[in-house]
């Protein structure tokens, strides 16, 4: 198989003649793909609701109002405005939490008689969806149909998928980074810049589709040498940050400090980025005293994103690609405070599978037993380990 170029495919700033100029792709091999995300996914609701039920908890409540999804419901209810102070200097305030995902929740409370909690799912269910199909798309773009399918499917069994039933924001940032790769990927500046200004107002690694972006707008601008640049990958491109630095400096001006504001609010959460200083240490006592089984899966699941980057890498993916998911990935390694969480933090970083996926492919063409197999056992790790963090961890996800 040809493997793209480490840069910019050619066709960045128009699409050829000849492609369909439908934004989203259609077809029995996209509604395939779907079908196998759905079907995990349903697999591990109904792995979740049994385990509720036999341990007499709610399920509705473990998906929908689950440690972060009660403050994004807050915020959709009432506004920013709620700090909690805990003992260590500890002081948790609500302005930590991009302001997205608690819009979409008021929206459809507002359209539909719907509780904030049941909101929340149904915009995380329909955005899981919609980077399902995002995914698929890309891949079929850069790879094949059953590259792109087993990509979907190695998506919808991570370890922390569980993580894309929930009210949570992961499935949101995952549907408009990877609209907004495939637009970069089909020249669709505007397109791209827009769905990074939405996407920085998702999360805080939100900015790594910005960057993504505006590296890709600079190698263009950069292979044409400054000449005949389009004005919508220049706007597009201008447009890329704002969704992140806007509210970053809402916040600052919120906190009576402009530039500071915002990270002073994330220290507050015992959260900073320090090069890894935090998680070194936090690795050290895991490695010397040992801990719980999230933690110990946690560093195995943070070491393998970051061979996985490496494989990325050798596999010469495009630029965009490699920028977003090193973004994701540096951001996750480097950042300090809940260690438990930053599995969830790689989900977005979809790219990491795309090694995996050309390795099933390849494996299921010669030996496709070994490739069920291989398939099967993630399933039963995904569907096993993702009831356990709801159901008995008990733990920040």
């Amino acid at each position: 198989m040809n493997h793209p170029s480490p840069t910019v495919p050619a066709p960045l700033t128009e699409p050829p003649r000849t492609q369909c100029r439908t934004f989203v792709p259609r077809g029995p091999t996209a509604a395939r793909a779907l079908g196998v995300f759905a079907a995990v996914r349903i697999a591990g609701l109904l792995a979740v609701s049994v385990a509720a039920h036999a341990t007499e908890q709610n399920t509705f409540r473990l998906l929908g109002r689950s440690w972060d999804s009660r403050w994004y419901t807050a915020i959709a209810t009432d506004g920013y405005g709620r700090t909690l102070h805990f003992e260590n200097a500890v002081v948790q305030s609500d302005l930590a939490f991009f302001p997205l995902y608690p819009g979409l929740i008021r929206a459809v409370t507002t359209i539909t008689p719907l509780t904030y909690g049941a909101a929340g799912l149904v915009v995380s269910w329909l955005a899981a969806g919609a980077a399902a199909l995002g995914i698929y798309s890309l891949a079929v773009r850069l790879y094949d149909h059953r590259t792109a399918t087993v990509l979907v499917l190695l998506w919808g069994l991570l370890p922390h998928s569980v993580i894309l039933s929930m009210a949570y924001t992961e499935p949101v940032l995952t549907a408009l980074a990877v609209w907004a790769l495939y637009a970069v990927h089909t020249g669709r500046w505007l397109w791209a810049g827009s769905l990074a200004v939405l996407a920085g107002l998702a999360r805080p690694n939100g900015f790594a589709v910005a960057a993504a972006v505006l590296a890709a707008a600079g190698y263009e601008v950069w292979r044409r040498r400054g000449r005949h640049v389009p004005h919508r990958l220049w706007t597009g491109a201008l447009l890329a940050p704002l969704g992140w630095a806007g509210y970053v400096l809402w916040v600052g001006a919120r906190k009576g400090d402009l530039l500071g504001g915002y990270f002073a609010v994330q220290r507050g959460w015992g959260s900073r980025f320090d090069f890894g200083a935090g998680s070194l240490t936090f690795v050290r006592h895991l490695l010397r005293d040992g801990d719980k089984l999230v933690f110990s899966m946690t560093l195995v699941i943070v070491a393998v994103a970051v061979l996985l980057y490496a494989l990325l890498v050798a596999e010469r993916a495009p630029l965009p690609l490699l920028v977003y998911t090193g973004v994701l990935l540096l951001i996750t390694v480097g950042g300090s405070g809940f260690f438990e969480s930053k599995p969830r933090f790689l989900l977005p970083a979809f790219p990491l599978l795309i090694p995996v996926a050309l390795a099933v492919t390849r494996t299921a063409k010669a030996r496709p037993r070994a490739a069920y197999l291989v398939v099967g056992a993630l399933a039963g790790l995904s569907v096993a380990y993702g009831t356990y963090l709801v159901t008995i961890a008990r733990m920040p996800l």
